[in-house]
């Protein structure tokens, strides 16, 4: 895909965080590798927004809450079915920290989100209870903003909820697929790619 970008379009990052990249607690392999290529595309759009995981210690969706769970186990919470993971991205430590080959100066806006210590959060617009939206359907509006592109980490958890969320608020929405990476717990890549195509997500790579 090579195409010009206006300003009723919006470059949503998420979650090019440490713990996610090589030396992260989840350690994926090419993280670092969709970096510059972010930082390149980013230049291209009047409105870029980070999204930041960004759990306060002992959160309910870490493996180490729950005695006698692993990591990469499931658990019931009040909202649904919930994988348990690794501690990661916890406030003020290095994981949660943005890789720092990421130019952050570049967006107008950053969403937090995993902050509730009771309620993960994947979707850069709402929370896992699916009730309690970030704000940010409203930022992009408020901008005039009719058409988003998603990238970043990790494909088959965060970027696709941002992305199947940003269907449903209206917005029409691109995944950029070479510029995520994935993690793919017990076939979640495959699956979520079916569902993003079958709600009107479109999938492409970007081609400088």
């Amino acid at each position: 895909m090579t195409q010009q970008f206006g300003p009723s379009d919006a470059l949503i990052i998420v979650d090019v965080q440490n713990d996610f990249c090589e030396g992260g607690v989840f350690d994926l392999q090419g993280g670092a590798a969709i970096v510059q290529p972010i930082n390149e595309i980013a230049k291209k759009f009047q409105t870029v927004v980070l999204t930041q995981d960004f759990h306060p210690s002992g959160h309910s969706s870490f493996a180490s809450s729950h005695e006698g769970k692993e990591d990469f186990s499931y658990i019931d919470l009040p909202y649904g079915r919930q994988p348990l993971w690794p501690d990661h991205c916890v406030q003020g430590t290095w994981g949660a920290d943005f890789h720092p080959d990421l130019n952050t100066d570049a967006a107008q806006l950053i969403v937090r989100k995993g902050c509730r210590p009771d309620l993960d959060s994947y979707s850069a617009f709402v929370e896992n209870d699916r009730t309690t939206k970030t704000g940010l359907d409203g930022f992009l509006r408020s901008r005039g903003i009719t058409r988003i592109f998603t990238c970043g980490i990790a494909t088959d958890f965060c970027v696709a909820w941002s992305s199947l969320d940003g269907v449903a608020h209206g917005f029409e929405t691109v995944l950029l697929r070479n510029l995520t990476k994935e993690i793919d717990l017990d076939g979640s890549l495959e699956a979520q790619i079916a569902r993003m195509k079958d709600a009107g997500v479109k999938i492409e790579n970007y081609e400088a």
